[in-house]
């Protein structure tokens, strides 16, 4: 009964953090993928003060947490807990042509994603980088081969040679998201998304890349039931 009473207080501190709309619209867009607190100000027109008080009041509950930038390491980039996610239902976003999945070198996480992706989705999903490495990380095709995927036809690719107009890019990196900034990337290359997942390739280990392939996964679950897949076109790939 102890556990089942803590149980009971732990989901009552979620519900009171998201009972706030403000709070509420912060997790809406957390939903899709990670964001510095200066992201979600300007996302939702919320005040720096009034973004600080409302992510305390989050991260107490359990429902968020704070990660430092890979890349650059002075930002900090917000994300819900797995633990929270449950009880979270994902908002509807627009339909999408296709799904581009970028990261730094496209030797793992970029490549696994898209491989998930395409067993959950009907929208296409391809995978880009940009800095491309001369190959695919040999424990990325491990990991691939251990759930079912086959990654004998995977090759890096820059992200400008990929890339469309009407892309949904999703950074599954630091590093990458930062390159997308607004003065990387043309304008119409809209929308983004962010998923804050730490490279498996320093740490080398088998671990490691099982790590980012759950998270991976994990995310996609989430994200591919919202998107609906809309006639192809023929628009040329634009840098």
């Amino acid at each position: 009964m102890n556990a089942e009473r803590a149980g009971l207080a732990n989901r009552a501190r979620v519900h009171a953090a998201l009972g706030d709309p403000a709070r509420l619209a912060i997790v809406d867009t957390l939903v899709a993928g990670d964001a510095a607190p200066s992201e979600l100000g300007a996302a939702l027109e919320m005040p720096t003060n009034l973004v600080a008080h409302h992510l305390k009041v989050l991260e107490d509950a359990g429902v968020v947490v704070r990660a430092r930038s890979e890349g650059d390491r002075r930002r900090t980039y917000v994300r819900l807990r797995p633990e929270a996610i449950a009880a979270i239902a994902t908002p509807a976003l627009a339909a999408a042509k296709r799904v581009v999945f970028v990261c730094t070198q496209n030797s793992a996480r970029s490549q696994l994603a898209a491989a998930i992706w395409s067993r959950r989705s009907e929208v296409p999903a391809v995978s880009a980088g940009t800095e491309p490495a001369g190959r695919v990380h040999p424990r990325a095709m491990k990991v691939a081969r251990r759930h079912g995927l086959d990654p004998a036809g995977w090759r890096t690719a820059r992200m400008r040679d990929v890339v469309r107009r009407d892309d949904l890019l999703i950074a599954v990196c630091d590093n990458a998201y930062e390159h997308l900034a607004p003065d990387h990337v043309a304008p119409e290359h809209r929308p983004r998304l962010h998923w804050s997942i730490p490279d498996p390739a320093p740490a080398d280990t088998d671990a490691a890349f099982e790590a980012a392939y759950t998270e991976l996964a994990d995310r996609i679950d989430r994200l591919a039931p919202a998107l609906t897949p809309t006639a192809p076109d023929t628009q040329e790939s634009t840098p």
